[in-house]
């Protein structure tokens, strides 16, 4: 998802120190995204495993709807504040999503078995390193096919909300596969985007350590969307008992 203000310029030819400096900048990005993804992960059990804290989630809407709200405000917040908010706001901010994130994903322990949410997991890690990966070395410019995945993703995004009140199960397996479609190719576009925010910022480190945290976001929000229109199709359902 596009949660920032950056736009990745004409890929230029880096010295050998310039290389190793944006090998350190990604290395950050994705171990900002691996404890996001991690923290969220605890989290989302954490709430499951508690009888209390998931009733009141399934039970009060105003507090479900609280999360979902406040999930969104940080994002666009942090997105919008990034550059003029300090790192440790940032990090604070980025770090409070995962947790309000993991609180709403409890849920998914609710309708799927733990064993094909693991699976799930696991799938969706294998899909992702593999098309970072390829975001990442490849010298084909992905901005055109970022861009055409964008505007899928806003109409996937209406056919999603339209389909809530018609409840179409066709409409519904269709956004899966168009979703599961678009967010594996937007994990190569974001990390060549992610990639080349190196080259806007000249070497402020301040700067690197910021755009490090937003690159980690829009890499985390793509796993999480991937995984879950991957668990519609590869989720088993929990049983009734």
């Amino acid at each position: 998802m596009e949660y920032n203000s950056y736009e990745p310029r004409t890929i230029k030819v880096l010295s050998e120190e310039m290389k190793l400096s944006q090998s350190r900048y990604m290395s950050k990005v994705y171990a900002w995204m691996s404890l996001a993804l991690a923290i969220t992960g605890v989290v989302a059990f954490g709430v499951a495993s508690s009888e209390l804290l998931i009733t009141a989630l399934m039970t009060n809407k105003i507090l479900f709807y609280a999360l979902i709200f406040g999930e969104l405000g940080l994002v666009v917040w942090l997105s919008a504040r990034i550059q003029k908010m300090s790192y440790t706001t940032a990090m604070g901010a980025y770090l409070a999503y995962a947790v309000l994130n993991g609180a709403t994903l409890s849920l998914i322990f609710m309708i799927y078995t733990a064993s094909s949410i693991a699976t799930t997991f696991f799938i969706t890690a294998g899909t992702f390193a593999v098309m970072s990966f390829y975001g990442y070395v490849t010298k084909t410019d992905l901005t055109k096919i970022g861009k055409i995945l964008m505007m899928l993703l806003v109409g996937l995004i209406i056919a999603s909300l339209v389909n809530i009140f018609m409840k179409s199960p066709m409409i519904y397996w269709i956004t899966t596969y168009v979703g599961v479609a678009i967010f594996v190719g937007l994990i190569a576009y974001d990390t060549q985007k992610i990639k080349n925010f190196f080259l806007e910022v000249n070497g402020d480190e301040s700067q690197l350590k910021k755009i490090a945290i937003i690159g980690a976001l829009t890499l985390y929000l793509d796993f999480i969307n991937l995984f879950l229109f991957l668990l519609r199709l590869f989720g088993g359902g929990r049983s009734n008992d």
